[in-house]
C-alpha cells in the first residue's frame, strides 16, 4: 500500500498529519510512505528526518496524490484535488461531514472512500484514535495561554515588597474536554476560575480541578448516553444567556478594578 501525506495548505494550519516517528511505524507495517517536501516545516521536522524514517520525499504534489492508495492529512481535502485521486483511494482527515455535505457527495461521486477522524467513536477500543479529544485538550490549553499573554495583568497572586497583586479572574464556558483542560491550565497559572456547563453533572469535574461551578437554574436538562447535552428550550437559553452575561461582566469588572494593595 502506498500512503501519501501532503503538506497542509489551509491558511494558518501548522499541524502535520505524519511525523518521522509515525512514518517509521507505517513502514514497519510494510507500507510505502511518500510525503510532500516541507510537510514538517511547522513542527520542526526537516525532509531529511522523514527520509531517515523511510519515507520518500516528493516536491510534486499532484504526483504524490495521484499515486496514493491512502491519503493522510489534517484538514479536509481541497475539491480541486479530488480528480487527482484514483477511484478506491481512502482519504483520512477531519472532514466535518454534517457541514460539508457537498464535499461528501463529491467524494462519493469520484469513487473515493473517506474516514472522518472526528466521527470515530470515543470508546476504549478506539481510544488511541480519539483525535477529537486530543485536539480539544490542546485547544483548551492554548486558549488560556493566549489569554494570559493578552491580559493586561498577571494570572497568579503575587506578594511583593510593594504590595499584593490578587489573582486574575477567569470565566470558562463549557466543561467538556477543552473546557476542563482550560480550567486546569488557568488554575496552574494561579488564576481564580469560575466555569459553567449546561450539564449539572459536570460540576463535580469542575470542582475537582479547583474551580467554582456557576449554577444557573435551567430546570431539567437532559443529556445523551454519551454525555452530551441535549438542546435547550428557548426559555432555558434565555436564562442561560442572562446568567452567563452576569458572570462575564463580574469577571471583567474584577480584573479591571484590580489594584496593588
Amino acid at each position: 500500500m502506498r500512503i501519501a501525506v501532503p503538506a497542509e495548505v489551509h491558511p494558518g494550519e501548522t499541524r502535520a498529519a505524519a511525523t518521522p516517528e509515525s512514518v517509521a511505524k507505517l513502514r514497519s507495517l510494510g507500507a510505502e510512505v511518500q510525503v510532500q517536501s516541507g510537510l514538517g516545516r511547522h513542527i520542526g521536522e526537516k525532509d531529511g528526518a522523514y527520509e531517515a524514517a523511510g519515507a520518500a520525499v516528493l516536491s510534486d504534489r499532484a504526483a504524490l496524490l495521484s499515486g496514493a492508495d491512502l491519503v493522510l492529512r489534517v484538514r479536509r481535502p481541497e475539491e480541486d484535488e479530488l480528480p487527482l485521486l484514483k477511484p478506491g483511494t481512502v482519504h483520512v482527515s477531519y472532514l466535518d461531514p454534517f457541514a460539508q455535505g457537498a464535499l461528501v457527495d463529491k467524494l462519493a461521486a469520484a469513487g473515493l472512500r473517506a474516514i472522518s477522524m472526528e466521527m470515530i467513536p470515543r470508546t476504549t477500543l478506539a481510544q488511541k484514535m480519539d483525535a477529537l479529544s486530543s485536539q480539544a485538550s490542546l485547544a483548551g490549553y492554548v486558549a488560556v495561554v493566549m489569554a494570559a499573554a493578552r491580559l493586561h495583568r498577571v494570572f497568579p497572586m503575587m506578594m511583593t515588597p510593594a504590595g499584593t497583586i490578587s489573582p486574575a479572574n477567569v470565566f470558562i464556558l463549557g466543561a467538556g474536554v477543552a473546557g476542563l483542560q482550560a480550567i486546569a491550565t488557568a488554575r496552574r497559572l494561579g488564576a481564580r476560575v469560575v466555569a459553567f456547563d449546561v450539564r449539572p453533572s459536570s460540576a463535580v469535574e469542575v470542582e475537582s480541578l479547583g474551580a467554582r461551578f456557576l449554577k444557573i437554574d435551567l430546570g431539567t436538562v437532559g443529556q445523551t448516553a454519551e454525555g452530551y447535552a441535549l438542546e435547550l428550550s428557548p426559555e432555558q437559553l434565555a436564562l442561560q444567556r442572562e446568567g452567563v452575561a452576569k458572570a462575564d461582566r463580574k469577571s471583567t469588572r474584577l480584573n479591571s478594578s484590580h489594584r496593588i494593595r
